[in-house]
């Protein structure tokens, strides 16, 4: 019980500590910043345009600014070309209109015309194209002719021919005189209406004219009617 004391060692401090260390969540955050900062450097760098001086960005903004501004006038020139295309659709729907109206009348005219032509009195000569009216006078030295012709069986193509007068009347004499006047070159369907003017001598007097129709100049007699000139 008294035996050999054994010396026994007082640590004032207690046992000694660890030593000190960074927390891992700290270190991955620093690194990860370090690397997205890395990367980004990298990516400005290598990958993405060179960034532009002050001047430069200023061209730019200018340069937007005038394209914006053309935008903007371009628009508006659209805008309008496109209202004036829809006013220019608006006259043509109207006057196809128009035109359709006129060609009913000129339509029903035609038709009228027929009507009237049909119910005028035959030709007594009868011939393959009927005189079946007609109007002469005088004007000055101008002869003024108002002719209605009917060609028989005149469904088919139209057919060519001459209208050719031949005026009866005094001279300027006063000696009977017979003048043959200038052909009228014609194309006939199952009517014509030829009208117009012929020039005759100064101091003529005509009294009666031929009318004449054939199928070329001097050739073959298609029709003939004697009328008199008022």
């Amino acid at each position: 019980m008294f035996g050999r004391s054994r010396s026994i060692k007082f640590d004032s401090y207690g046992k000694r500590r660890s030593r000190w260390r960074l927390p891992r969540w700290l270190l991955l955050l620093v690194g990860g910043a370090v690397l997205g900062a890395a990367a980004l450097l990298y990516v400005q760098q290598r990958v993405l345009p060179p960034r532009l001086s002050a001047a430069a960005s200023a061209e730019l903004r200018t340069a937007f600014g005038h394209a914006d501004a053309e935008a903007r006038r371009l628009t508006g020139e659209l805008a309008q070309a496109q209202a004036q295309m829809q006013a220019l659709l608006a006259d043509k729907a109207r006057l196809d209109f128009d035109l359709s109206a006129h060609r009913a009348a000129a339509e029903r005219l035609r038709d009228d015309l027929a009507a009237v032509v049909t119910a005028l009195p035959p030709d007594p000569r009868g011939g393959s194209v009927e005189v079946r009216a007609g109007r002469f006078t005088t004007e000055g030295a101008t002869l003024h002719y108002h002719v209605v012709l009917v060609r028989e069986r005149g469904q088919g193509k139209p057919l060519p021919g001459v209208l050719q007068f031949v005026v009866v009347g005094e001279s300027a004499r006063g000696g009977p005189t017979t003048l043959t006047l200038q052909p009228i070159t014609l194309s006939m369907g199952s009517h014509e209406v030829a009208r117009g003017s012929l020039p005759l001598p100064e101091g003529f007097k005509p009294r009666q004219t031929t009318v004449q129709v054939l199928d070329r100049v001097a050739g073959k007699p298609l029709g003939m009617r004697v009328m008199l000139v008022k």
